[in-house]
């Protein structure tokens, strides 16, 4: 556990105090949310991603959803699998998507690489490039997970998808890659102590071969939320939410670097991680998925709409900024935000079903100072959770099963939860 930074001694009042901080959280947010003049938008600015999700059953169409993302000015979309009418409504939109290959296909695609060709020529090809598809995810924390049969199969299943790709002449435009939890480290702080699970090392290792060969980046999906959720007295929340005091912070005694906020130590424990495993050179690392629940359960502390917009607002603010972490500062982290909509039929505590920027109906699930008007009048009828990475007809968006999302995960659910990523093991 990270230690509590220790706070002030002489705080200026309270009331004081929050007016500012909500006049601060304003700005921020205004300044992250708000939809770019042209000129603006052609300048060189590190790109916002958006996980696209979907466990619900009255989210709007695909070409209602591009309007929020045009408003947040995200040109990064992630999907959990390769729904065709999402990727034919973005066609032309300059969005670059990844797009997924969920957990029920990678034995198949390590066992048969004709799979993997027939699934690049079903869901690939007749989208692009009328759409910009830049990756496709290999199932989703695989390596996080106890199934042999997994474990074994996905890096075949990642280079049978590559040599599809290869096959098509796709593999410069088009990368292979996999997300992973913070569950794979046997410990991250200080994060230059990090490294991999020993058992996992046998298929982390080569891996991570396949990534710096391949030129793809490595995954991680990163919640500081629930470092905080575990332990609110011990952790400080203007640490995980980007808001650290002039004492705030942690120190790595062994390199010097100082951390003012979680996210960053966390991505750089993973990065300490993978040098430790030879393979420290010509890996990106992204961040994949992060958020904020703006409401829970009565035990999930800290899951509040102001807090929600705080952290949120914060990132992407930072990201705005091009920031690097303290180990790489002159490398501007890539951050997908989870998630666009809250999504009313995720199994899990309330948190689970609260991590949208957005209510279904276009409207922000929190103050985040967009403008646009509520997408209202639309009632979807698509299937939540129906777990084949298919459209089960109507109207519903089925792309994902939400944070860390792809299917077959968990006996009997065909969800993946955020909170289920770290049932067993926090790490901060």
């Amino acid at each position: 556990m990270i230690p509590s930074p220790l706070l002030s001694l002489s705080p200026t009042p309270l009331h004081l105090r929050q007016a500012a901080a909500m006049a601060l959280i304003r700005l921020i947010l205004a300044a992250a949310f708000a939809v770019l003049t042209p000129a603006l938008a052609s300048a060189s600015v590190p790109a916002l991603g958006i996980n696209y999700g979907e466990v619900a059953d009255n989210l709007p169409p695909p070409q209602a959803a591009a309007s929020l993302l045009r408003a947040l000015n995200a040109t990064k979309v992630k999907l959990y699998d390769a729904d065709a009418r999402v990727l034919t409504a973005f066609a032309g939109s300059g969005a670059d998507f990844t797009v997924g290959v969920p957990d029920r296909l990678v034995p198949r695609f390590a066992a048969d690489p004709s799979a993997a060709a027939a699934w690049v020529r079903s869901n690939i090809l007749p989208h692009i490039p009328a759409t910009s598809i830049t990756a496709v995810t290999v199932g989703n924390e695989v390596l996080s997970g106890e199934d042999a049969t997994m474990l074994r199969s996905l890096l075949p299943a990642m280079e049978a998808l590559h040599a599809a790709l290869a096959a098509c002449n796709l593999t410069s435009r088009v990368s292979v890659t996999t997300p992973h939890s913070l569950a794979v480290l046997s410990s991250s702080f200080p994060p230059s102590s990090a490294a991999f699970r020993r058992e996992i090392l046998p298929y982390m290792s080569p891996l991570l071969g396949f990534l710096a060969k391949t030129g793809a980046p490595f995954l991680i999906n990163a919640y500081p939320y629930f470092a905080y959720k575990a332990d609110p007295t011990g952790v400080d929340l203007g640490y995980v939410l980007f808001e650290p005091s002039a004492t705030a912070g942690v120190e790595d005694e062994a390199t010097g670097l100082h951390y003012n906020n979680m996210l960053h130590a966390q991505v750089d424990a993973v990065r300490a991680a993978i040098c430790k495993a030879n393979y420290g050179k010509g890996l990106e690392i992204r961040v994949s998925e992060t958020g904020w629940p703006s409401e829970g359960d009565d035990d999930e502390a800290g899951a509040t709409p102001e807090n929600a917009a705080r952290y949120n607002g914060n990132l992407m603010r930072m990201v705005a900024e091009g920031k690097g972490t303290p180990a790489a500062p002159g490398e501007p982290l890539v951050v997908y935000v989870f998630a666009l909509f809250n999504e009313d039929q995720k199994p899990g505590p309330a948190s689970e079903r609260h991590y949208g920027l957005f209510k279904p109906d276009g409207s922000p699930a929190y103050d985040v100072g967009v403008k646009s008007s509520a997408i209202g009048g639309w009632k979807g009828s698509g299937g939540g959770g129906g777990g084949n990475g298919t459209s089960s007809g109507g109207a519903g968006l089925v792309v994902a099963q939400g944070p860390g999302g792809a299917d077959g995960v968990g006996p009997g659910t065909g969800y993946y939860t955020v909170s289920a990523a770290a049932g067993n093991k926090v790490i901060n």
